[in-house]
């Protein structure tokens, strides 16, 4: 059974930081590109970073960029967006998608992601 499932969300003052998982099960992530989105009620679900597993290369969106980082757990099939300096438009329900495109020109799906997580909330305020 294929599953991403997200934890480490939660409640964060400004300045601080949270670190997301991914823990991934069911499919060799090898292959794959692992992608985090953000979406805010009645917005659109935007692309924000990416890690390619074979490579460990990354990208990142400009808002973000700086501030978060993405990398894989040498022993687990768990991917981490950690992200630091925080701001209340930071505040969103993430998710981590994973790309059978394993490669990071972007951090949107290359046409579609095909396995999502059931996101986790993100709230920055004080």
């Amino acid at each position: 059974q294929v599953q991403l499932v997200e934890s480490g969300g939660g409640l964060v003052q400004p300045g601080g930081s949270l670190r997301l998982s991914c823990e991934v099960s069911g499919f060799p992530l090898d292959n794959y590109a692992i992608k985090w989105f953000r979406q805010v009620p009645g917005g659109r679900r935007e692309g924000i970073s990416c890690l390619s597993i074979q490579t460990g290369s990354t990208y990142f969106v400009n808002s973000v960029k700086g501030r978060f980082s993405s990398y894989k757990d040498g022993f687990k099939n768990t991917t981490y967006l950690q992200m630091d300096g925080l701001q209340p438009t930071d505040t969103a329900v993430y998710y981590c998608a994973a790309d059978s495109v394993g490669s990071c020109s972007g951090a949107e799906c290359y046409v579609s992601c095909d396995y999502w997580g059931q996101g986790t909330q993100v709230t920055v305020s004080s």
